[in-house]
């Protein structure tokens, strides 16, 4: 199910918000946390009901391992390390198996000249996310920062619906006291009002401008040659991917504070950071935290001397491009990250930082060059834009002429996403008004009106 349907929003979010708490108003606090479950594996489920064994199967798995490593019996803390590795390993081979195994088949056959058949798996929606989010809770649990939760509560907190198909990654920590809270348990206007506005901020953002721009960059990608042409499928993803990644994460914040539930920043105005360092700090913020604390950390971190913590940088952006897709392009997109954060610490031990203008450019500049690979379907698709923007397969004015207006678009929203506040900022100043009512319901309104051309959040697909 998606958020920017007319489903969701008008039966399924009132209807789990009124069955909730309703539940909880008479106190049946277990009954609303079983309803709430429940309506998180049914919004699951309405997309391919086939793969709900796949993530019961998922939490009854990492439930049981979870009990043995925080287990205090002598036989259970002699093999917590091991129980640790088999659960990490079983999680993995999931993963691989259903997003990597067509992948691997289809390099083997050109490796080898042998066709191997592919197996034309559908990517569980989600697994991703909800994969992190268990690896994270086990490791966690291995080095005894994590309580002992019933399987209720351990399911609620994977399943949560605002969460579940594209994220924020969650710890443990920061979601299971909110739904054990009594005051969250009870109808609160302050957190309705934040939801709504917060909600509707992101639905703008995504039918009306990521769509926009969708448009504007598959013809792009599909067909751009010369250099105006190139430039505009490039700077289009490059805000398709913006607001679209946005707007999933305003309404998914909105979603859960109308249970009175926060969930964790995970976008921050990427495209104001003045370095790549900065930008990661700022773009999809708890893969990243979950990149540093399971990865870059685990590998030794900076501890090691300059020379290993740098290999370690690589080999997290490395593994954290081949997160996003099983493609060449997505781990050649990692290993620019990578490098690219290389190259910002070996020009910082310079010390001539520079200019806030000239250090923005150069790292917008990266950005958009780097998501090229990201969106690209092939390597010749890729190289087909980038020469393009280089110049190299010449310059046609009628594509000026026939791209003017996704060129002024674009020329409009460089200088807002820069000037505007971020949508957490928003929200925090938030004060419910008149003016912030109708503000809401034109949003809300005009959205509704680009419904005609739903489409899928582009994490879906990670």
């Amino acid at each position: 199910m998606l958020f920017n349907t007319y489903v969701f929003i008008f039966a399924f979010w009132p209807i789990t918000a009124a069955g909730y708490f309703l539940l909880n108003r008479f106190r049946y606090t277990f009954a609303a946390k079983c309803w709430l479950t429940l309506s998180s594996l049914f919004f699951y489920g309405w997309w391919n009901v086939g793969y709900l064994p796949l993530i019961l199967g998922s939490i009854a798995f990492n439930y049981a391992f979870g009990r043995l490593l925080q287990a205090k019996s002598e036989t259970a803390a002699r093999y917590r390390k091991t129980f640790l590795i088999a659960a990490i390993g079983g999680n993995l081979l999931l993963l691989a198996y259903y997003k990597y195994a067509d992948f691997f088949l289809g390099n083997l056959s050109s490796w080898t000249g042998h066709a191997f058949p592919v197996l034309h798996l559908l990517l569980p929606l989600g697994i991703s996310f909800f994969t992190f989010t268990q690896i994270a809770y086990l490791v966690d649990a291995y080095k005894g920062k994590a309580s002992e939760y019933n399987i209720v509560s351990y399911m609620l907190f994977v399943t949560f619906y605002p969460h579940l198909i594209a994220g924020p990654i969650l710890h443990h920590s920061e979601m299971m006291p909110q739904f054990d809270r009594l005051r969250n348990k009870v109808w609160q206007w302050g957190n309705v009002s934040k939801g709504v506005y917060i909600f509707c901020i992101g639905l703008f953002k995504k039918v009306v401008i990521a769509d926009t721009f969708a448009t504007a960059a598959n013809d792009g990608f599909a067909s751009a040659t010369h250099f105006f042409a190139s430039w505009t499928a490039s700077l289009s993803y490059t805000f398709q991917l913006y607001y679209d990644f946005s707007g999933y994460t305003d309404m998914a914040i909105g979603a859960a504070l109308i249970f009175n539930i926060k969930l964790p920043q995970n976008f921050n105005s990427p495209y104001k950071a003045l370095s790549i360092q900065d930008f990661w700090r700022r773009w999809h913020m708890t893969l990243s935290r979950f990149l540093r604390d399971y990865i870059y950390i685990p590998l030794g971190g900076n501890r090691r001397g300059e020379a290993v913590m740098l290999r370690n940088l690589v080999i997290t952006f490395l593994l954290g491009g081949l997160w996003h897709g099983a493609g060449w392009t997505f781990l050649f997109w990692g290993l620019l990250h990578g490098v690219g954060q290389v190259v910002h610490r070996f020009w910082g031990k310079l010390g001539r930082p520079l200019p806030r203008w000239l250090a923005w450019f150069v790292t917008f500049m990266f950005i958009n060059v780097t998501w090229v690979f990201f969106r690209a379907d092939s390597w010749g698709q890729a190289a087909r834009i980038l020469k393009g923007m280089a110049g190299l397969q010449g310059v046609s004015l009628v594509d000026l002429k026939t791209l003017a207006p996704t060129i002024l678009l674009l020329a409009l929203f460089l200088p807002i996403v820069l000037a505007f506040s971020n949508s957490s900022q928003l929200n925090d100043a938030f004060r419910p008004t008149w003016r912030s009512a109708v503000a809401v319901a034109a949003l809300f309104v005009f959205s509704l009106l680009y419904f005609n051309r739903i489409s899928e959040f582009l994490y879906f697909n990670f």
